[in-house]
């Protein structure tokens, strides 16, 4: 605790410095974006062979000329519709009047109304209105009028001073985004400068990662906005509604604001609608329009040009809009997405505000294998059984278990080496993986012939398919898969024995409790031609020549695999070779467990047994 409370009090201070001083980042943080969004215009006009300076004049000219020109179409509409918005009076009145009527037979209509009359008057009411109406009043009133002569100065004043505050803000905006384009490589080396030497390479891949992310992210969103708006104003028009123009302004503006942006630019139209006509026919239209308008565009709009997307959450987003708004108001609320992607490229790259991709990064924030285990220990098989379904979709049934499944059982076996997993929770963590194996049996059908397997396999999972045909085929053989020691063990053998069946064997499994000698020969009288003895543990090599031996000795013609199973980055002990434990080959993943059984590597160990037997 006393070790994080240096960066808890540093983020404290951060945000109290944001928040007081918000009249001065704010400009500042709305110029590095624009900076971020016209870095890409600038370079595309300078490879025309125009200089730097022209360059930068011309980007940021042209961009608050379209800023300037779209809030002037804005205002422009925003007057026109204030001048008709009395004409569609008697339609509101008339369909007040309806809703009244619908509701006369309950009342409830009028209660509302009453309620909301009391309340009205009063909070209109003066605090004295006891002793007013008390006083008598005076039995000829007397007019009064006040007359006030013009001031132009004070005219004048109270109608710039308003204007004053955007219009300063606007133009440190544009000074400091120009400036910005100016010096980029300067500050870019400062930044590294400041930073430091030391880890030159992830300082300029978090700059680049930052500068692609958030630009990528304002131009695709301007498109998307763009390709929103434009539609709904033409629909709008379409339909009947003034001001069409106005609507798909604000579509494009208010879709920058996360999730609530879209929904409050379909309620002044709705609104609208019901003031122009006298049904509600033009209020279903303009809801359908913006319904279909929305589905296109999150369905098949933003998923094309977004892509790999910010690399936020869904729930960071909504987070990040609520925390950029409570600091920095409605220009937090539009610049909450941008600042939060930088906050999450500083995680990346920084070990320091690591934290921040953890909370609001998309990747997930355990590796698969990981993230299964903790699924097996919950006792959750439905949950982990969903987790590989969504692998499978891209993957094979062989590459899965390899890359996932039994990289899990390999974590609960070094917990329990390490005595912090409970015998109970081991059994548990078995019992769920068995579970696991049984919920994804229907994927495990035989191969048959290889060249049709090819072709379904090809079919379902693409390129995945294709890599797992280069496993070979065991059509014919049977094969008995055990586990070595323990229930850890059997699970990984009955996850074995799934993917043998997947390629085609007569296979199955069983516990390490069969390795008594009873029971194994009531296993190894079922015909078994080949046994795989499956082990978790990096200690076990001298149970597992004990367990051959007396394979061996039951049934000296059987061929018998050991499978140590280890993480692809995890070294081989020297000791480990079939010579020196008596097994016919050894293992350490799925595909040399499939290559150890294949007609091309028993063949040789037959022809080498028949030698030592008429010798």
């Amino acid at each position: 605790m006393p070790e994080a409370l240096p960066p808890l009090l540093v983020l404290v201070g951060a945000i109290a410095v944001l928040y007081f001083a918000r009249e001065v980042f704010m400009p500042l943080a709305i110029a590095v974006l624009l900076t971020f969004a016209l870095a890409p215009v600038v370079s595309l006009i300078r490879k025309t062979g125009l200089p730097r300076m022209p360059a930068v004049i011309a980007a940021v000219t042209a961009a608050f000329i379209a800023i300037s020109a779209f809030s002037f179409v804005v205002m422009t509409q925003v007057g026109e519709l204030a001048q008709q918005l009395p004409t569609y009076q008697s339609n509101i009145l008339t369909k007040i009047r309806s809703a009244k009527d619908t509701g006369a037979g309950s009342g409830i209509v009028k209660r509302i109304t009453d309620a909301v009359e009391r309340v009205g008057k009063e909070i209109s009411q003066p605090e004295d209105a006891g002793k007013t109406l008390e006083s008598p009043r005076p039995a000829n009133p007397i007019l009064v009028e006040i007359y006030s002569p013009e001031r132009p100065i004070q005219l004048l004043t109270s109608m710039i001073l308003p204007l004053v505050g955007p219009l300063a803000t606007a133009g440190l905006v544009i000074v400091v985004v120009i400036f910005m384009l100016l010096e980029r490589e300067d500050l870019r080396d400062r930044f590294i400068r400041l930073v430091g030497y030391s880890d030159l390479h992830r300082t300029t891949e978090a700059l680049q990662d930052a500068g692609s992310r958030v630009g990528r992210y304002l131009l695709m969103q301007l498109v998307v906005n763009v390709t929103y708006g434009i539609p709904i104003a033409i629909g709008l028009w379409l339909i009947g509604i003034p001001n069409a123009m106005l609507w798909g302004a604000l579509a494009i503006i208010l879709r920058f604001v996360p999730y609530i942006g879209p929904a409050i630019s379909m309620v002044l139209p709705l609104f609208l609608a019901v003031a122009v006509s006298p049904d509600w026919s033009l209020v279903l239209w303009v809801a359908a329009l913006f319904l279909v308008m929305e589905l296109i565009s999150n369905n098949v709009v933003e998923p094309w040009l977004y892509g790999s997307g910010t690399g936020l959450s869904p729930l960071a987003i909504i987070v990040a809009a609520i925390f950029w708004t409570w600091l920095w108001g409605p220009v937090g609320l539009v610049l909450s997405t941008p600042l939060t992607v930088c906050l999450v490229v500083l995680g990346k790259h920084v070990p320091q505000f690591r934290f921040f991709e953890v909370l609001f990064g998309s990747e997930p924030v355990l590796d698969p294998e990981a993230r299964l285990y903790q699924r097996l220990l919950a006792n959750d098989p439905d949950e982990a059984t969903d987790q590989l379904d969504e692998l499978l979709e891209e993957q094979t049934l062989p590459e899965v278990y390899g890359r996932v499944a039994i990289p899990a059982l390999i974590l609960a076996e070094r917990d329990r080496a390490r005595g912090v997993m409970s015998a109970e929770q081991r059994e548990g963590v078995a019992a769920t993986a068995r579970t696991l194996v049984a919920n994804l049996s229907e994927l495990a059908e035989p191969r048959g012939d290889p060249d049709q397997a090819e072709e379904h396999e090809a079919s379902q999972n693409g390129e995945a398919a294709g890599r797992n045909g280069q496993l070979p085929s065991l059509a014919g053989r049977s094969i008995l898969c055990l586990g070595g020691r323990n229930a850890l063990d059997d699970a990984s053998a009955a996850m074995l024995a799934q993917i043998l069946v997947h390629q085609g064997a007569d296979a199955s499994s069983a516990g390490f409790a069969d390795l008594e000698a009873a029971r194994l020969r009531e296993r190894l009288a079922e015909g078994p031609d080949a046994v795989l003895l499956c082990l978790l543990s990096r200690d076990s090599l001298r149970h597992g020549r004990f367990l051959v031996r007396r394979l061996k000795r039951a049934r000296p013609d059987l061929r018998i695999g050991l499978v140590f199973w280890r993480d692809a980055d995890e070294p081989r002990g020297a000791d480990e070779s079939a010579a020196a434990l008596d097994a016919d080959f050894i293992a350490h993943d799925i595909e040399e467990a499939v290559a150890g059984l294949s007609p091309a590597a028993s063949e040789p160990a037959a022809a080498a047994a028949a030698g030592r037997g008429a010798a």
